[in-house]
């Protein structure tokens, strides 16, 4: 047998090596474009904020009533409406999307409107999509409250939709909570904001919808920046969480 048979064939570069090498570049590239603060990443960050606000400022606004007022209110089918709103909360995005395409397009109810694919559009389908949760929590937040302390509020003369609010002001850190964990939900979603707004790019572009067109396109760099944006949104969410719980630790510490 020939030597060169036994020798080891030549060693070629570990492919796995070369894609690390890649991935590497890409992050350093993404560091740089957040520390430049790039003109396309800074308004889609700006955008993704702004819609995701405004929508949980509107689902706050009617899920803060509307879950106060399910936990006192008794009527007939009282039961298969919060069964109906504890179901929502599993709601897929795509299909709050697909809902609000249908309304907002051209042959449907409110087409003349002429909001499809605007910001507008984005901000009514993470309302919806974030409303469920915010009424369902704020219910089962209420009617616990009142379970504990219904009963004096009640005796004061107190109406049961007062008692509801009271207990609101009452577990405001709750509340806060809640809320925030209703943005988190807003600011992480793709599937309805992507059918509603079209992912045009410098109007209805936001974090999610760029990450999965930027990568898709194979523009790593700006994909993994914006990635690295909304983790350190979502971060920031759950830091300000623990913050508040720690602080309704205190406040009730300091009650007592």
């Amino acid at each position: 047998m020939s030597q060169r048979l036994l020798d080891p064939p030549p060693t070629q570069p570990a492919p796995f090596l070369h894609r690390m090498n890649d991935l590497s570049q890409s992050i350093h590239l993404a560091f740089g474009l957040i520390a430049g603060a790039d003109t396309t990443l800074a308004n889609t960050v700006a955008l993704s904020l702004f819609v995701s606000g405004t929508a949980c400022l509107f689902a706050a606004g009617f899920g803060l009533a509307c879950g106060a007022w399910l936990a006192v209110a008794r009527f007939p089918g009282h039961r298969s409406v919060v069964l109906l709103l504890n179901t929502l909360l599993a709601l897929p995005s795509v299909v709050v999307g697909l809902v609000v395409y249908l309304l907002l397009s051209r042959s449907g109810p409110l087409g003349a409107w002429g909001i499809l694919f605007t910001p507008t559009a984005m901000v009514i389908a993470q309302t919806l999509l974030v409303f469920p949760v915010v009424a369902a929590l704020t219910r089962q937040l209420v009617a616990d409250s009142l379970r504990d302390g219904g009963d004096q509020l009640r005796s004061m003369g107190a109406s049961r939709l007062t008692c509801a609010l009271l207990m609101l002001v009452h577990d405001r850190w709750a509340v806060v909570t809640l809320l925030l964990a209703a943005f988190g939900r807003a600011i992480s979603e793709v599937g309805a904001v992507m059918i509603v707004g079209g992912n045009i790019a410098g109007v209805t572009r936001v974090m999610t919808t760029s990450i999965a067109l930027e990568t898709s396109k194979g523009d790593l760099p700006l994909a993994m920046a914006l990635g690295l944006v909304l983790l350190a949104v979502v971060g920031a969410v759950n830091v300000l969480i623990a913050l508040v719980r720690s602080g309704q630790g205190s406040a009730l510490a300091g009650a007592r």
